[in-house]
């Protein structure tokens, strides 16, 4: 039997998201998913880079608690929805949308939806944060390509209430 459904085709009983490159994007978005209920994996290779997203998500949602916009069970709830992992499978193993948010190099980019692609279910749509390399390029790089997608948030993504969706020719 199908699992029920989102609109968007997400499950509708606990989304779950990864997001690749724990800096000032990819810590953005991960807060952004979170907050909005779904579980997020943060990958990153650096585990400095992790720690430095982990130490912005704690003080953001302690000034949202100051500031009145969340309770405290709320920001807890939201961190407790956060994992940091610098592996690749554990991050993306079971989700059902990858956001990368690595340095705009077309090639790093490339290589990790290469990297990635194996590892995630066939129905996880593979997004990328970019905001001036083509989407098309970038899902040269794997089989399925008409699951990737550009999902580019506007910085800081906590913040901005805009995403720009761009699809590859596919």
């Amino acid at each position: 039997m199908d699992k029920p459904r989102t609109e968007h085709g997400m499950d509708a009983g606990g989304s779950r998201v990864a997001v690749m490159g724990g800096g000032t994007m990819g810590s953005g978005i991960a807060y952004v998913t979170a907050r909005a209920g779904l579980a997020t994996a943060l990958y990153d290779v650096l585990p400095e880079q992790l720690d430095k997203a982990r130490a912005y998500h704690a003080k953001t949602l302690a000034r949202e608690v100051e500031k009145g916009r969340a309770t405290q069970a709320d920001a807890d709830a939201t961190a407790a929805r956060i994992s940091y992992t610098s592996d690749l499978a554990q991050a993306v193993t079971g989700v059902d949308l990858v956001i990368e948010a690595a340095p705009e190099n077309i090639e790093l980019k490339k290589k990790l939806f290469r990297d990635m692609e194996p590892l995630v279910s066939e129905g996880a749509i593979l997004g990328s944060n970019t905001s001036s390399l083509p989407i098309t390029e970038i899902a040269t790089a794997v089989k399925k390509r008409d699951r990737v997608v550009g999902i580019h948030f506007f910085n800081p993504a906590p913040v901005m209430q805009l995403i720009e969706i761009i699809r590859a020719v596919e």
